[in-house]
Order: C-alpha cells, then structure tokens, then sequence
C-alpha cells in the first residue's frame, strides 16, 4: 500500500513540476496565448503516462499466468514442486515479505516475478530452468526474484515508465502546437496537419529516449536483486554459478510485458541501450567484487 501511496504521490509530483517549469519559463502565459491550455494538457499527459502504467501493474499477475500459461504450484504434492514452493517461503521470510504464488511454465531457461502489491506477488520458473540447472543455482535465481519483489521493483518500474511517459505526451504535444501555430502560422480553429505530423515525430523521438532511460534504470535494478540473492543465500557463489550458466543458455523471447522481469534476456549490438539486462560477464563481475 505504501508503494501505491508513492505512485501516485510520485503522479501529482510530476504534474506540479511540469506545471512549475511551465510557468517559471512562461511558457504558460505564451501558449495560453496561443489558445493552449496547459493545466488541461498536463492533466491529460499525467492521466495517460501514468494512467496506462498503473492497470498494466494491477493486472500483471493475471496476465503473466495467462501469456506464459504458469500454472501455480502453491499446493501441490509433486516433491519438486514442494522444493521450489518451500525455497521461496524461507526466502520470503527472510526478506520479510508475505508469501508469493509460486508457478511453473512450459519455456527455456528463465524465471520471472511480477505483481502490484509485496506481499502478493508470484514467482515462476520455467521447465527449461529446472532441466538445466542444479538445485543450488535454481535456488540462487529464486532468491533474485524474491530479492526483486523484496526491492519493490515492479512498482518501482511502474513509476519510471509512467514518469517517462508522462514527459513524452507533454513534451510532444507542446512542441507540436509551437509548430503548428508559431512556425506554420496555423489559426484556425482547430489543429493542423502540422500539430499532428510534429506530435507524431516527437512521440517516436522522445519514446525511444525514454526507452533508453527505462532500461539503463532496469539493468541497475538486475545488479541490486543479484546482490539480493546473494544475501538472502548466506553467500554469492551459488548466484555467480547461476548466472554464468544462464550466460551459455538462450533464454528464449519472453512476452513483451514480462521482458524486464526475467532472469536474463537477449542482448546485442546497438539493441544493448534499450536492453533490461546487464551483460552477464558484468553482473557476474559486480557480485565478485561484492565484499
């Protein structure tokens, strides 16, 4: 609840920042002027940046099972499936968070967590994972996702992406009516053709920006929740095995929601800004180097 408080608190923040900024540089009187109504665009730039952000987090639960088709395993009397259920419970507890629904999805190599509140989360792992690690790494990569619902991190994500999103509505549509009024002189009473192409342009433009700043945030996000594992192991030699194993695997193409969740993801080229994963040689490197 205390996340969700700071979601939105972190909403309305942004929005008097925004509205702040507008008028310290008088932009505000200037494109009232020019027949804009800031107070509205910044309202309706908060309610879709954050907006969409915000369901996609109280739904990420049911979708992940349904894209991945997770079957939760909380229950059952299959003895690997207990051995998984009972690591993320002593895990859990030592973070000192409610206990996780825990499932197994069909898929290669990976693991994810996701869910809009700490203490009702979910875990999973795929087959993949379980053929082709032993117990200690699996161990080591639950104790990562247990580390990411531990840090907050999904709510965290939420909160970049909806402050991200909120900058890119504002900032396309205002540069979009500057074009289409003050550069192309446009005084009808409605938009032009101008409005529309800019606010397009500025959408993919200052998107791509965010993206890149949204996945730098994401790859820090990975060396804390290592680092986590670490920790709630007791030692970091069962996470670094784990993850120099999942460097050699390919941990297939996860649904586009669940990308930045799990254990690892594919990498390369210039694709590497835009990235939610750090190189495994760095993360492997940052845990050896942790006292």
């Amino acid at each position: 609840m205390k996340r969700i408080l700071l979601f939105v608190m972190t909403n309305l923040a942004v929005v008097v920042v925004l509205g702040i900024v507008a008028n310290v540089l008088g932009l505000n009187r200037f494109m009232s002027a020019q027949g804009l109504d800031l107070g509205a665009l910044l309202g309706f730039a908060a309610l879709i940046g954050f907006g969409g952000a915000f369901i996609s987090l109280l739904i990420s639960k049911p979708m992940a099972k349904f894209s991945t088709g997770a079957k939760v395993i909380n229950h059952s009397t299959d003895p690997t499936h207990a051995w998984i259920v009972n690591t993320v419970q002593q895990f859990a507890n030592r973070a000192g968070i409610g206990m996780p629904e825990v499932a197994i999805y069909e898929g290669p190599p990976n693991a994810f967590a996701t869910g809009a509140f700490k203490n009702s989360a979910l875990v999973a792992v795929s087959t993949g994972l379980l053929q082709t690690m032993n117990r200690e790494e699996v161990e080591a990569v639950i104790g990562h996702e247990v580390a990411h619902i531990a840090n907050g991190d999904m709510v965290t994500m939420t909160l970049i992406q909806g402050v991200m999103n909120t900058f890119v509505v504002f900032i396309s549509r205002v540069v979009g009516y500057v074009v289409d009024r003050v550069v192309l002189r446009n005084n009808s009473d409605h938009p032009g053709i101008g409005y529309y192409a800019t606010t397009i342009v500025m959408d993919i433009l200052l998107g791509i920006l965010a993206a890149i700043i949204v996945a730098w945030f994401s790859r820090q996000r990975e060396f804390r929740a290592d680092a986590g594992a670490a920790q709630l192991m007791g030692r970091k030699q069962p996470m670094i095995n784990a993850l120099a194993r999942l460097g050699n695997l390919d941990p297939g193409e996860m649904p586009k929601q669940l990308q930045s969740m799990g254990i690892s993801s594919r990498r390369s080229g210039f694709m590497a800004l835009l990235s939610s994963h750090p190189p495994m040689e760095e993360r492997i490197r940052a845990l050896q180097q942790q006292p």
